[in-house]
């Protein structure tokens, strides 16, 4: 038997088993049966016996056929902007890879500041932090436009796997490694999941976080971590090489081949611009980030900058549309037919001889290192993120305090492994840093993302009144 069908019966499985488990008592057997479903979906993401659009689509479809739920409310989260909003910034960052942009912006900052190979760190990890807030992709960002700079630069330097790994290469693919949970949190759309948890938090707590807001909170730990990050890792996992004027130059003759910025990337530059301007005026301006994005690949659609076969080819936007609209649309019916309130009352019950600090701290640890059964940001959150806003909030821990915290926490724990986020597979495979340094290095730099996001960034929530 293949694994994919052993996959496939566990899921079934699952779902049958919690169907027929008698309904607890404060519950409606469609909010249980519907419990049952959208955990065989979230197995489903987790275990892929199919791709995880697939899974969604054939979920949503025995939700529908069961009567679980009516057809208008299993497509409703479809309507939801937060799926626009990650649709639109996966065109806008298919700009940034067919103009060449992204590698432009790469090869400039390290033109700028790379003679060093800890100021190379520093250029590579800031390149990616550019292009973050129109890249909801960290395969595409870190993997597709950083990875081949950083690689290449590697081998210039004469460091290749095997027994020359360290003395450049290694620290270049971890440094941009172990910052890219952070890049991934700076920004609203900066990462697929970050749109769906401002979803869930609206669902199960009511508050609205805008783009803007994101991004205010996010900025001070963010930076802290970022400053930090590349200077720690040089010391713990410092290369052999030290000074690299070379890198300026590979930079500059990139740059040469390159020639002059084009029309399209000139178009592209400013449209970015435009567009992070109107997402930080939003609270002035009354546009919805989902708006601003929308007119954002409008305007590169009317440049053709994109053209339309651009947009039907993006396949990452339709099948970000179709796993993260049923799930959007699930969690609401959840929180509506009485699951979620029902789960926080019960949990938070079985915490309640716990202070809400505690108790959000002991959630927090217990998200962060639970996703080393995770090969996915996205599947991690859909499986717990909701839950655990609702549990913590209960307990009385402020609902902004608990969204933000464990928002930040879903996405530093991406370089905990070198499964863990989708960039991994392509910087472990490289072939620079051995598995036991990988797990250690991620293991420490969780423990330093936590002290700055949780402690740094608890600080900050309560100057700027969020808590």
């Amino acid at each position: 038997m293949s694994k994919k069908i052993r996959n496939s019966l566990l899921i079934i499985f699952v779902a049958l088993a919690i169907w027929f488990t008698p309904v607890p008592e404060g519950l409606s057997p469609q909010a249980w049966h519907l419990f049952a479903l959208m955990v065989a979906v979230i197995i489903g993401f987790i275990l892929q016996p199919l791709p995880v659009g697939a899974v969604a689509f054939i979920g949503i479809t025995v939700i529908i056929l069961t009567n679980t739920l009516t057809l208008a409310e299993s497509l409703a989260g479809y309507s939801s902007s937060a799926i626009w909003l990650i649709v639109s910034a996966f065109l806008f960052a298919r700009g940034f890879i067919k103009t060449g942009l992204g590698r432009r912006i790469a090869y400039l900052v390290l033109r700028s500041i790379g003679n060093s190979t800890l100021k190379v760190g520093y250029a590579l990890a800031i390149s990616d932090l550019i292009l973050a807030p129109a890249t909801p992709s960290s395969a595409a960002r870190a993997g597709g436009i950083i990875f081949p700079i950083a690689r290449g630069l590697a081998s210039a330097l004469g460091s290749e796997p095997g027994p020359t790994s360290r003395r450049a290469g290694a620290y270049f693919l971890q440094v941009v490694y172990q910052t890219e949970g952070v890049v991934c949190a700076m920004f609203m759309t900066a990462m697929a999941g970050n749109p769906l948890m401002v979803e869930l938090a609206a669902k199960v707590t009511g508050i609205q976080i805008s783009w803007g807001m994101w991004a205010l909170a996010a900025s001070v730990p963010g930076l802290t971590a970022f400053i930090l990050i590349p200077w720690l890792l040089y010391l713990v996992y410092p290369p052999e090489l030290k000074h690299v004027p070379q890198a300026k130059e590979i930079a500059k003759e990139e740059l040469l081949k390159m020639g002059r910025l084009t029309l399209q990337e000139g178009t592209l530059a400013v449209t970015f611009v435009v567009a992070l301007f109107l997402w930080c005026t939003s609270s002035w301006n009354q546009l919805n980030a989902t708006t601003v994005a929308m007119m954002a690949v409008s305007a590169l659609l009317i440049a053709k900058v994109l053209t339309w076969n651009d947009v039907i080819q993006e396949k990452g936007a339709w099948d970000t549309l179709i796993w993260m609209g049923s799930l959007v649309g699930l969690a609401a019916e959840l929180s509506k037919k009485g699951f979620i309130p029902w789960f926080a009352d019960a949990a938070s019950s079985a915490m309640s001889h716990l202070p809400w600090a505690a108790c959000l701290g002991l959630l927090i640890v217990i998200y962060m290192y639970s996703h080393y059964g995770f090969a996915s940001l996205t599947a991690h959150i859909s499986a717990m993120y909701a839950a655990f806003v609702a549990v913590a909030v209960a307990s009385g821990a402020p609902p902004y305090l608990t969204v933000l915290a464990l928002a930040f926490t879903a996405n530093i724990c991406l370089a905990l492994t070198h499964y863990s986020g989708a960039p991994g597979p392509i910087y472990y495979g490289a072939g620079y840093v051995e598995l036991p340094t990988w797990w250690r290095l991620g293991f420490i730099f969780s423990l330093v993302n936590l002290v700055i996001w949780i402690g740094v960034g608890a600080v900050w929530w309560k100057v700027l009144g969020l808590w």
